[in-house]
């Protein structure tokens, strides 16, 4: 029974510790700084999609150069050759066919070339929309990093005095309890529960009277619904 009380005062600073450690974490500061961090990799990867893809218009707007490039001296020649031509009716229609081609090729080219140069400031403007939205975010998660440092570093003092006070109250506690305690924590929070009457002060369900008396009497019993480790109530 002795050792169950060490454990049942032990808790009380255990959860004094967890409790605080918890309000770290769900901190409203530090729960706005990763909303912050999180807008600012949003940001960034919408940066390197968007820059991709002007990387790309730029490669196609390269091809399209060396295309117009190819089928002007093409058409070049083609001409050429149709004012020298000696060749039959029929072969110069065929050479007039072959321009009116080349020709819609080029067409095509100018008119993709027009809408890459337009989707490619499209894509300018974008950018500079989310380094705007980036230089806000940065600034804005840069300020309250610092007012969290500050809040982190009280805090975690703090935290620090409560685990060295809950470590303090192990003594007289053996390891194989302390193990069960541990062990039992991992499903149930607190680990331990006192009677209610002839309920289960962890999950309220009724036990029965003879489990109710084994406990009373200092027996080890974990409840059969929440596994919580039950103590005599006060």
């Amino acid at each position: 029974m002795e050792q169950l009380e060490l454990l049942w005062n032990y808790q009380q600073a255990d959860s004094a510790a967890d409790k605080l450690e918890k309000e770290i974490k769900r901190s409203p500061t530090r729960q706005k700084l990763i909303k912050y961090r999180d807008s600012l990799l949003e940001q960034q990867t919408a940066f390197k999609r968007v820059d991709g893809e002007v990387a790309a218009m730029g490669d196609r707007l390269d091809a399209l150069k060396d295309a117009v490039a190819l089928t002007e001296e093409q058409l070049k020649n083609l001409i050429m050759k149709i004012e020298s031509s000696e060749d039959s009716l029929e072969q110069v229609s065929a050479y007039i066919s072959e321009v009116k081609r080349l020709q819609g090729n080029l067409s095509a080219y100018e008119q993709e070339t027009r809408r890459i140069r337009k989707d490619a400031a499209d894509r300018e403007r974008i950018q500079h929309e989310i380094k705007v939205r980036y230089a806000k975010y940065k600034a804005e998660f840069d300020k309250l990093k610092q007012a969290y440092d500050v809040e982190y570093k009280e805090k975690s003092a703090q935290l620090e005095e409560l685990k060295k006070a809950a470590e303090e109250k192990t003594a007289g506690i053996s390891k194989e309890m302390l193990d069960r305690y541990r062990a039992i924590k991992l499903h149930s929070v607190p680990p331990l529960a006192r009677l209610n009457g002839n309920q289960c002060g962890g999950c309220n369900m009724s036990l029965p009277s003879a489990v109710t008396r084994a406990i009373k009497a200092g027996e080890l019993i974990e409840c059969e619904t929440c596994g919580r480790l039950l103590l005599p109530g006060v």
